[in-house]
């Protein structure tokens, strides 16, 4: 495997091995302006977000670099001038040309600008409106080079012009108990969040109302929640950020015109008193489940309830969860005249029967779209990791910290296209990287991930460390590629980190974004090193086992009734080999594997929850719940079948008839063997699965028409199923499954062993082969997962090929999910003569 780097050539080597740093920056510093003294300029009159603006740089360059910028017109300093173009005259002609650039700007642009003025520089930031000049500011910060009092800048550099490639570019922030840190925030660290979110080009932040699916209160709420929406609100306006609200209809019943009045008032009072709403967006379902027919209605009287103190609020809608039934009717509805006339814009987000093209095409073009991909969750979500090795997917989990920069910008790049732009869906701070790469490249989609995780690196860690740590977060992506057993490059990951740590500042150890990236490169190599041992020692048991090959057995006269005792031949009991092979496997699951990482990870933990109130256990931390952010939970969780043989073993022991005691141990060794002339698949394992047929569709990142690995977490089935029954091969909607084999005897039976798990256990599959002969109608699969056998009649193999479609309940909405076979075995049946 190979890996990519961008860093060749710059101050931080990737290896941060052939160069020392410092003489490499003294190199870089000679084309640099000390920027230490520097005096911020604003019109004499100035607007409410040129004083933020001000505000905003003077701060910032003090909490980075411990240095003192202050506003006026100190003699000898650098300027640094702030403003928008209509109120730019009074900062005086030396700078007048910044302002005619941005006069030919759209809206959210900015013009910045370098120069000279008697004996000293200037840097002119022009906003082409106040949001403008906020984000232009925030640029002009991420393009010097902050270290610990120190600022310097490449003034020749700061000659441009930028405009937003997208209109919307948006995070959901929900102050809620589900998520795994937001819950914690207090005000001063939500405007902290929110203007670094502005400062790399975020205009839109949604809210959430305190009443939606969660539970109604947080153990780490420093304020109620109704209290801190209307602070949130206020610090989008200050920074001049527009306020969507993501409000779930959940009452039972809107065809009720009493519920409907009561929902009304309900709203009503919730956003009565924010500062600033400009957009409530309403899923059709996730939470909720109303149809169109009435939620349609609903949401028109809701929009002229709201706007009585929102004047100019917008009423956006997803067909979220709908049904196909639901899907029609939606769409009729929204061609209407009448909904045309007051319905704003249309959502596309999780859980969407059509894709997003499909949905544009579908609609009027009167509607915009604007996209809400799930950014934040690794599995059993809109974007799962593509093929995550189980053993990851076990003790990860969900919401694990998890940078994925080259795949959310390809998703972007492809996804966007038909969209205004994307507000996404993010449970809490695990996704942080994802925001930011969303927020550049939307702006700017020909910036490349490397540069966009640059800028970030040197902006939120520092110009010292910050290139290697943009390199750490792309090789943390790559550690998820491929078979974990087999990926050594997730230790040359924790060796890079490690390698940054040794020299890194107090800044940066204590820096929460520092922390998560370590957190994971630990997690990571920790959890690859238990899965080597863990597998090791799994493979001694089997090989102890093994040598039951070697037994044979004799009758004995001191039998029973007619039946003579046996024992062993050659004079061994089996039971001494399971009795072996148990403790093998039982010292395999008390041995501490690599005890230093393993506390490392626990006081990185203990770190996050301390620096950016992450909650990544439950009882511990007071996380939600383990699928909510709590890898600390499942870290050690076992990542082979080592409990499945402990546990079988066991039961063996207790068995008496000796060579029941022996079948036993042979139907263990052989549980996926489907001897001559048979064939196995764990369509879970990507190296297994060799009759799978895989129809990938170029740019599928949902998984719409391509098989994928679905996996299961938190674990559920525990030692009671092997790991083969724990992923499986997965297909989305109508799409179906399908496996084909060839070089089948034509003249023998086979049977058809499946094993189907998942987490749709309530949605039926039906199973047919050569597309005309049926195995089995719609039916639920076994609950806990176990093999099902069906006979094949002989016309299915007569060939000497066979092919076996799976398929789910039609026209079903909710997230998709249903055709999950985890085990497909193909046996002749060999007649006994």
């Amino acid at each position: 495997m190979k890996r990519r780097t961008f860093l060749q050539g710059t101050a931080a080597s990737v290896a941060l091995s052939c160069v020392s740093r410092s003489s490499m920056l003294h190199a870089l510093d000679a084309s640099l302006t000390d920027l230490n003294h520097c005096t911020v300029i604003i019109p004499s009159s100035p607007s409410k977000r040129e004083v933020v603006a001000a505000e905003m740089v003077t701060d910032e360059i003090m909490k980075r670099c411990g240095i003192s910028w202050t506003q006026g017109n100190r003699a000898g300093a650098v300027r640094i001038y702030l403003g928008t173009r209509s109120n730019w005259r009074d900062l005086g002609s030396a700078v007048s040309s910044v302002a005619a650039k941005a006069a030919k700007l759209p809206a959210e642009s900015y013009a910045i600008a370098s120069g000279g003025e008697g004996n000293s520089a200037w840097i002119a930031v022009c906003g082409s409106d106040e949001r403008g000049l906020i984000f232009g500011a925030g640029r002009m910060l991420r393009m010097l080079r902050l270290t610990r009092r120190s600022v310097s800048g490449d003034l020749k550099a700061m000659n441009l012009t930028s405009s937003p490639h997208y209109a919307t570019r948006g995070h959901q922030l929900g102050y809620r108990p589900k998520t795994n840190a937001y819950d914690a925030l207090t005000v001063e660290m939500w405007d902290q969040y929110i203007r670094e979110l502005a400062i790399f080009g975020t205009n839109t932040v949604e809210l959430l109302p305190p009443i939606s699916d969660d539970l109604s209160d947080s153990p780490h709420f420093p304020i109620p929640p109704q209290q801190m929406m209307i602070e949130m609100s206020r610090i989008c306006d200050k920074y001049d950020l527009d306020v969507s609200v993501w409000y779930p209809a959940m009452a039972k019943d809107y065809g009720d015109p009493k519920t409907v009045e009561e929902e009304i008032r309900d709203w009503a009072a919730v956003l009565h008193d924010l500062p600033r709403v400009d957009i409530v967006f309403v899923p059709g379902g996730d939470p909720g489940h109303t149809d169109p027919k009435n939620m349609l209605p609903l949401l028109e009287k809701q929009k002229a309830s709201l706007r009585k103190t929102h004047p100019k609020l917008q009423m956006w809608m997803s067909p979220q969860s709908f049904n196909a039934e639901w899907t029609t009717e939606f769409l009729k509805m929204a061609a209407e005249p009448h909904t045309q006339s007051w319905l704003d814009g249309i959502v596309f987000g999780p859980q969407n029967r059509l894709s997003i093209g499909e949905l544009r095409k579908a609609l009027p073009a009167k509607y915009p779209i604007r996209f809400y991909p799930d950014i934040t969750h690794s599995i059993q979500s809109q974007y799962s990791v593509n093929n995550w090795d189980l053993a990851y997917a076990l003790t990860e989990g969900r919401e694990i910290i998890n940078p994925r920069p080259e795949t959310e910008a390809a998703i972007l790049r492809s996804e966007l296209k038909d969209t205004i732009g994307f507000v996404s869906y993010s449970e809490g701070v695990n996704d942080d990287v994802n925001k930011f790469v969303w927020s550049m490249i939307s702006w700017d989609p020909q910036m490349s991930v490397p540069v966009a995780l640059r800028d970030f690196g040197n902006y939120i860690v520092g110009a010292h460390d910050g290139s290697a740590y943009a390199q750490g977060l792309l090789d943390l992506e790559h550690n998820w590629e491929g078979s974990l057993a087999a990926n050594e490059l997730v230790d040359v990951t924790l060796a890079k980190f490690l390698a940054i740590e040794r020299n890194a500042s107090p800044f940066v150890l204590e820096n929460w974004r520092w922390q998560q990236a370590m957190f994971r490169a630990c997690c990571d190599a920790y959890v690859r090193q238990r899965l080597l041992f863990e597998s090791g020692e799994l493979a001694r048991a089997r090989s102890v086992l093994g040598r039951i090959e070697d037994f044979g057995f004799a009758s004995v006269p001191w039998g029973i009734g007619d039946k003579p005792a046996q024992e062993p031949a050659n004079g061994i009991d089996p039971q001494n080999l399971i009795d072996e092979a148990i403790e093998i496997l039982r010292k395999s699951s008390t041995t501490q594997i690599a005890p230093a990482l393993r506390t490392r990870i626990s006081e990185l933990g203990y770190a996050l929850l301390q620096s950016i109130h992450q909650q990544l256990a439950v009882e511990r931390f007071q996380g939600e719940a383990v699928d909510r952010g709590a890898p600390l939970d499942t870290i050690d969780h076992p990542v082979t079948d080592g409990p499945y043989y402990l546990k079988q073993l066991r039961k063996m022991s207790s068995i008496e008839d000796q060579e029941k005691k022996i079948d036993a141990i042979h139907e263990l060794l052989n549980r996926t063997n489907p001897g001559p002339g048979g064939f196995y698949d764990e369509l879970g394992n990507i190296n297994n699965r060799p009759h799978l047929v895989i129809d990938n569709a170029a740019n599928d990142f949902d998984f719409r028409h391509s098989t994928h690995v679905g996996t299961s977490y938190p674990d559920h089935l525990g030692a009671n199923a092997p790991m083969a029954w724990k992923h499986w091969a997965e297909g989305l909607y109508e799409a179906p499954l399908k496996m084909h084999y060839t070089g089948l005897d034509p003249n023998v039976d086979y049977s058809l062993q499946v094993v189907i798990s998942g987490d749709s256990r309530r949605v039926k599959t039906k199973l047919v082969a050569n597309d005309s002969i049926e195995v089995h109608p719609l039916q639920l699969r076994p609950w806990p997962p176990a093999p099902q056998t069906f006979t094949l009649p002989r016309a299915a193999t007569s060939s000497g090929e066979l092919r076996l479609t799976w398929t789910r309940e039609a026209g079903l909405g909710g997230n998709g999910r249903g055709c999950q076979v985890a085990e497909v075995m193909l046996k002749p049946i060999h007649k006994e003569s």
